[in-house]
This record gives structure tokens, sequence and C-alpha cells, in this order.
């Protein structure tokens, strides 16, 4: 009898006990499916996060103030450096000449009331000044109207662009707040643009959020000095240290560092929010390996029991085989194969569980708006499955193939 005989062999066997077959492979395509189902959703609310958060990935640097407690260490006060001006932002917006979108913004407060007629919000609302590139480098999308003009950036024109969940509270439902007025600290503002819904996940609470233009937040701050933070977009971030490099010159221009002195004001990547995104997806992705790990487990267990099973009543078969001339190798091939062959079909019935379940609790659950494939992790549990065909049909193999002929000719 030939390895392939034993295939064909294993295949008549499931066929034979096709009952017991199909229990077995719905224990193994039950763990398979936890496996995959809650990887294909991590992968499914990562991917989606990853399109959210693009804007925000390498591809950026921020330069702010550089701020300390000027204490004293070792008898030496610590060097207290004066903050980023808003000419000095501006000034490195006109003359940064590498290909890029410069970001200015402060936030002027973070515990405003905004009042439109009637109604008004509670003191929690944060108005923040930016300049016309803000929210393209931010990913922020509008629902209603139209982004700043850099003609009401220049000139601090008295216009706004609300948050969804603001704009919500103001005006209800149904009605549409564009080229609708409202006031904060007795301005009026004119509204140019309603922002789409952006949740929760943001380092900012952009829903409940007024933009109005960086220059009526500077006048507003009543000589308050604003805490000004540049984001700088290039389009390649392999040119990323260079880009840096180009504008860290330049604002050491500007603010007149000088030679034997650091830089006076802060300039860093962008990379923590991606940083974050990866060790929180790491460790679900860990902890959904480890509920599927414990699924297959107790499915390997339970195989292997039913392999012994299987093993003692079919005992006389052994026999019968072993007295035509098979030998132990061959009895240990048909039970391993018969046992991989139960936990392949087992797996692929898991696999297609998993997806569709992973991709449905990405949809509905978590507004994952994109179907995944996790190609990676079918891949790895087909593979998984036959190791656990292995791993539980292994021992019942090994003791059909010691088992005397005579003796299991006798077996009743």
């Amino acid at each position: 009898m030939d390895l392939l005989e034993n295939i064909k062999e294993g295949l008549r066997s499931v066929k034979a006990n096709m009952l017991r077959s199909v229990l077995t492979a719905l224990i193994v395509a039950i763990g398979i499916t936890s496996l995959v189902g809650i990887l294909t959703a991590i992968d499914g609310i990562e991917y989606s996060v990853s399109e959210s958060l693009s804007s925000l990935g390498a591809n950026t640097f921020d330069i702010t103030s550089k701020f300390n407690r000027g204490t004293a260490q070792d008898g030496v006060k610590e060097k207290v450096y004066s903050p980023l001006l808003l000419n000095e932002a501006q000034t490195f917006i006109e003359q940064f000449d590498y290909p890029a979108s410069i970001s200015l913004s402060a936030r002027l407060a973070i515990q405003a009331e905004i009042k439109h007629a009637s109604e008004k919000t509670n003191p929690n609302v944060n108005v923040t000044g930016v300049n016309e590139d803000f929210l393209a480098i931010k990913g922020l999308n509008l629902a209603e109207g139209r982004n700043f003009s850099r003609f009401e950036i220049q000139y601090g024109s008295k216009v706004a662009i609300l948050g969804h969940k603001l704009a919500k509270t103001l005006y209800g439902e149904n009605k549409n707040p564009v080229n609708t007025e409202i006031s904060y600290k007795g301005t009026q503002f004119k509204v140019v643009g309603l922002m789409k819904e952006k949740g929760e996940l943001s380092e900012n609470n952009f829903d409940n959020m007024v933009l109005i233009p960086i220059i009526v937040a500077n006048q507003m701050a009543g000589g308050q000095g604003l805490n000004y933070r540049l984001i700088v977009a290039i389009n390649n971030p392999e040119q990323m240290d260079y880009a840096m490099g180009e504008a860290t010159g330049l604002m050491r221009k500007i603010r007149h560092d000088e030679i034997i002195n650091g830089n006076s004001f802060d300039i860093e990547k962008s990379e923590s929010l991606g940083q974050q995104l990866e060790s929180i997806t790491s460790a679900l992705r860990f902890g959904g390996f480890g509920v599927g790990f414990i699924t297959l487990l107790g499915a390997a267990i339970a195989l292997m029991n039913i392999m012994l099973v299987s093993v003692t009543e079919r005992t006389r078969e052994v026999g019968v085989r072993k007295a035509l001339g098979a030998t132990p190798l061959r009895i240990r091939q048909q039970f391993v194969i018969e046992a991989i062959v139960v936990c392949i079909l087992g797996g692929l019935v898991g696999v297609l569980l998993g997806i569709s379940l992973g991709n449905v609790l990405s949809v509905f659950v978590f507004k994952v708006d994109a179907f995944v494939m996790p190609w990676f992790w079918t891949f790895v549990g087909l593979l998984i499955c036959v190791m656990v065909g292995l791993f539980s049909g292994w021992y019942p193999a090994s003791k059909a193939s010691r088992l005397d002929p005579i003796e299991s000719l006798r077996f009743e």
C-alpha cells in the first residue's frame, strides 16, 4: 500500500463515517472561525484607521514652541525660551521653499460657549485658529459648505467652520448651518462650512470644535500669546530628514538662534499616533490569537479522542491490513492522513466563516467600510489545521501501528 493509496483510503474512511467526520470537522471549524474571525476584524479596523489617519502618518513633522520649567539644576538655571510667535510662523510659511503643505494652528479656547439665535452650547467647545491648509493636513472632510479662502485667512474675515456634534447641538438634526451666524464672546461669525463626523478616535475632539482664521484667533486672544503649531506635510517620506533639516535651518534663521546654542523650538516627526495604533492592534492581535489557540487546543484534544475511538473500532481492519503485508509506517500514514483530511475540511469551513464573521464585525460594530481578505491568516489557519491533524492523529496512529495482527484479528 503506497502513499497515494493511503490518501484514497483516508478519504474513503471519512466518507464511510460521514456523521462522525462532519462533527469532528465542525470542532476544528469553530476553532479556526474564532482565530481567523477575530484577526480579520482587527485587520479591518487597522486598515480603516490607517486610511483615516494617512495624512497624519510619517509624511509630516511638527514645529512648536520649546517650553521648560526654568528651574535650576546643579546651580545652573535652565534657559527659558521665548514662544513661537505668529509673525515667525507666517514668515516660515512664506520662505520655506521645499515642496510641502504647511498647516498653522493655535487653540484659542477649550471651554468656550457658542451661541446661535436662542440656542447655546455648554462651555466645553474648542475654538481653534487655523489657516487654509489645516483641514487637508488633518484629514478632515466637509459635509457642507467650503474651506476658508486664502483671502479670508490673510485679512482675518469673521468666518467659521463647525464640527458635526456642535452643529447638531445648535441647529438640530436637519437644518444646514452654512450661511448662518454664530457668536463667541460677542463676535459674530458667518458659518461657511460643516465638517463630517470624525468620531472620538483623534488627537482632538474635532466634532465639538469651531475653526476660525488664525488672524482672528490672535486678535481675540487679547494680548495673551497663543501656542502656535506648524505641521509640515511633504509628498515624499524618503526626503523627511532632508526637509526637516531645511526647516530647522530656516526656523533658526527666523528666530536668530546663535550657532553655539541649540534650537529655541521643538521639531519632531508626527509618528506617535501611528505607533500607538500599531501598539494597540498588536495587543489585540496577540489576544485574538490566544483565544483562537485555546479553542484549537480543545479541538485537537477532541479530535485525538475521536481518533483513538476510531482505532479501537477498526482493530480487526488493522489486523487484516497487517496480515496482508501493510507495514507500521503505512498504518501510521493511513490514520494521520485521515486526521489531516478531517482537519483541512474543518479548516476550509472555518476560514470561510471566519472571514465572513470578521468582516461583519468590522462593518456593523466598528463601522469599517472596506472588505478585508486576510490572505496571511487564511494560510496560517490552514497550516494550523495540518499541524492539529498531525498532533491529534500521531498518537492514535502509532498505537494502531503497534497492534499485533493475530490479536487484532481476534478482537470483537
